[in-house]
């Protein structure tokens, strides 16, 4: 990679939005542990450094520090938060702890002008306990706030910089700007990683990869799916065979959607495997999240094992797994971000699976997928369809999951997205990014003609989000949710009341198993 940035983890959960808004420059990252070896991490050839923030305090023993050979490379580096708290001790500078912590939103005043910092005054997010009290030797001020004396500082003829607050996150303002101030202007990056070099690179590592082997692609019905086995067909076109598993979990009339897609539009060999006994009868009478992703994720497997044995034995899997999902699956460690779950994509795959995975879009966040799709040539239906887990409906029908319970969501699931669309709410462009139906483990008391019911509950989850890495919930109309709930109720056989879920992530996921 020629113009890429290497992204130091400390531990900070906000370290994948930083990745996020370097990409937005479209300039190319990666993120690497904060003790990740030298080998590793100089194999991308970066061309500057971001240091992201930490829950730890520099001068605790065993805290993260900038290895040597970073300090040493002469290469511009960004430090955020702990990471300028860490340059700073590490360049002969102090941190202390402060006393009181500066959480949440703050004023910033520019002290001087500078290439990094766009305004004069600003606001942005802070979330910090220790601050600089004495600058490195070389630095100066570059920023000030009201409990924090140094809230950016600078070594401008060793492009070192420190920002006490966080401008990854979309509450501080002109956050996106400073970074890329800082990765175009500052450190030089040409920012040429757009759809078509994503594409075109792509292309190139999938066909020294796969060479002239077989490749199957498992396709779920998801735009990330979608999207993987199209960016592959482009790479080694009759090599691959697409497989579609209908496992009995998708969404209503998704099956028939998808065999037509990959056949009829994208002209790709796909071969569709009737499943659902198979996955229901796996699943029956568990209702552990993660042994249910589990159980998909093994048999999943299993049923493109048998299907591969049967077309010879290729010894390639094409997966849709996308960074966020990485992300979410990394294990935990005492100073990097806490595994939040497994994705079927990532950590639900068996130990003695026999295939070869190949994912293109590995690296990518969901919008750079959809992105890529739109310049691969896809329908925009199938580009801008409702986000979908490898797991299906598995993960959206808390407790056991049963025929008549996926039946049953299915069918409320549907008069959700057809009320949104037709509000104007869905597809590109529109106010609400993902919107799902979550049929719950819960019974409740209601009346439907003069007559007591029992019956199951559901939630509706709709969110607004960038980059899926964080999210807020969407401000659906009153009226609209009136109707979803009225229709839920009257035509969904089993559910007799509709609640609206208005949790953010963080704290909460998207998706509620």
């Amino acid at each position: 990679m020629k113009n890429a940035v290497a992204i130091l983890d400390f531990g900070s959960q906000y370290a994948q939005l930083i990745a996020r808004r370097v990409r937005e420059a479209h300039v190319y990252c990666e993120l690497f542990p904060w003790d990740a070896p030298r080998e590793q991490i100089l194999a991308l050839q970066p061309k500057a450094f971001i240091l992201s923030g930490g829950p730890r305090s520099v001068y605790e023993p065993g805290a993260p520090y900038i290895q040597d050979f970073i300090l040493e490379s002469g290469l511009p580096i960004l430090g955020i938060c702990y990471g300028m708290q860490a340059l700073t001790h590490a360049l002969g500078g102090r941190v202390d702890a402060s006393a009181r912590r500066e959480y949440g939103h703050a004023v910033v005043e520019t002290v001087q002008e500078n290439p990094l910092l766009p305004a004069p005054s600003f606001q942005v997010w802070m979330s910090h306990g220790d601050k600089v009290t004495d600058l490195p030797p070389g630095f100066v001020p570059l920023a000030q706030s009201g409990n924090s004396p140094y809230a950016a500082m600078a070594d401008p003829v060793r492009r070192c910089y420190g920002l006490q607050f966080h401008p990854e996150v979309n509450h501080t303002v002109g956050g996106a700007e400073i970074i890329r101030r800082f990765v175009v202007d500052i450190a030089g990056i040409t920012p040429d990683w757009t759809p078509q070099s994503i594409i075109e690179e792509a292309v190139e590592r999938i066909r020294r990869q796969v060479g002239g082997a077989r490749v199957l692609a498992a396709v779920s019905g998801g735009v990330d799916s979608s999207v993987a086995a199209a960016l592959v067909h482009r790479a080694v076109g009759d090599q691959l065979t697409a497989v579609f598993v209908d496992t009995g979990l998708l969404r209503k009339n998704e099956p028939e959607q998808v065999v037509r897609a990959f056949r009829e539009m994208l002209g790709v060999e796909l071969i569709a495997v009737p499943a659902a006994a198979e996955y229901f009868e796996a699943l029956k009478g568990e209702t552990d999240p993660e042994k249910k992703r589990k159980i998909v994720g093994e048999k999943f497997i299993r049923i493109f094992e048998r299907e591969a044995k049967a077309l010879g034995q290729p010894p390639f899997l094409v997966q849709g797994t996308i960074y966020p999902d990485v992300v979410e699956s990394s294990a935990p460690d005492r100073n990097k971000a806490d595994k939040i779950k497994t994705h079927h994509n990532v950590g639900g795959l068996p130990p003695d699976m026999r295939f070869q995975l190949v994912e293109p879009l590995r690296y990518l966040f969901k919008d750079e997928v959809r992105a890529v799709g739109e310049a691969l040539g896809l329908p925009v239906e199938m580009v801008w369809r409702q986000p979908f887990p490898g797991p299906g409906l598995t993960v959206r029908i808390l407790g056991e999951v049963t025929p008549e319970r996926a039946d049953r969501l299915r069918e409320a699931d549907a008069i959700l997205t057809e009320e949104l669309a037709a509000a104007g709410l869905l597809g590109k462009g529109a106010g609400t990014s993902q919107a799902f139906v979550v049929l719950l483990p819960v019974k409740s008391v209601g009346v439907m003609g003069d007559q007591r019911t029992y019956q199951d509950a559901c939630a509706i989850r709709a969110v607004v989000t960038d980059d899926f890495m964080t999210a807020d919930w969407a401000r659906i109309p009153y009226d609209v949710l009136a109707r979803i709930s009225t229709r839920i109720v009257n035509e969904v056989r089993g559910i007799n009341r509709v609640v609206y879920d208005i949790t953010s992530k963080p704290p909460a996921t998207i998706e509620w198993e």
